[in-house]
């Protein structure tokens, strides 16, 4: 996987910083915001100007056995699937080019990056996991640098990746859901910022008259909204909805 892991550090090294970045403290609230705590987690932050660690959690000893003091990128990079690398390497192409071309590369800090893959455990055996990242720092041309960087163990979700890309806005930025990395044969799922209220509602275990209380809209408001949501998402029920806005980071 040497020649694998050397592409993906060519892609980054196009387009990382030329100059270090303004340090980021990581509040709490930010952190636990940025996290999808379906499973257990692990977390870092990749500095690509340099392409150091730090802020890890403890958790990768737990959950792969690394060492949170001395850890390297290119040690959480043999941990994927050896059939899941490519992806990860088309997936940060995909993404360079579409913020280049679709969202403008100033919105990287406006944006939560969301796929999945798997990942080798402690005792040997690889489970998929939700990769997540929230850039931190740019640099004044726009060059990568800090990134938060979260994986969360989801297999009891699925075993396969979906090879998809999902981009969730922050600060008001429009979602783009269900993005392929080949020619973008299906339709991208897009919700609003009421569906994605709402879908943060039900996967809390609310009913309709509980969110229209919270949300102080209607309760009919929000059963339209609910009826709108599944067929956006192609699901036949709320659980079938979640397990789909988990698995591409939304909630």
């Amino acid at each position: 996987m040497k020649a694998e892991i050397q592409t993906l550090h060519n892609v980054w090294a196009a387009h990382r910083s030329i100059n270090v970045t303004d340090g980021h403290q990581i509040s709490f609230n930010e952190l636990t915001n940025s996290i999808v705590s379906t499973g257990p987690i692990s977390f870092f932050i990749i500095d690509f100007y340099d392409m150091s660690i730090s802020h890890v959690s403890d958790s990768v000893y737990e959950i792969y056995d690394l060492n949170p003091g001395s850890i390297t990128i290119n040690d959480i990079l043999c941990l994927l699937h050896p059939d899941d690398i490519k992806f990860v390497i088309k997936a940060e192409e995909f993404l360079t080019t579409f913020f280049v071309n679709k969202v403008g590369r100033d919105k990287l800090m406006s944006y939560k990056i969301n796929y999945n893959y798997r990942v080798r455990l402690k005792n040997g055996n690889y489970v998929l996991f939700n990769h997540q990242a929230l850039m931190l720092t740019l640099d004044e041309t726009g060059g990568y640098g800090k990134s938060l960087i979260i994986n969360t163990r989801i297999d009891h979700l699925g075993h396969t990746p979906n090879y998809k890309i999902s981009l969730i806005g922050l600060h008001g930025e429009p979602s783009f859901m269900n993005l392929s990395i080949d020619e973008n044969t299906e339709v991208p799922i897009s919700f609003s910022k009421r569906e994605i209220d709402i879908i943060k509602n039900i996967s809390k275990g609310l009913n309709s008259g509980e969110i229209a209380n919270k949300l102080f809209i209607a309760e009919s408001t929000v059963k339209q909204h609910r009826k709108n949501i599944l067929t956006k998402a192609e699901c036949k029920n709320t659980a079938q909805l979640v397990k789909t806005c988990i698995l591409h980071g939304l909630i």
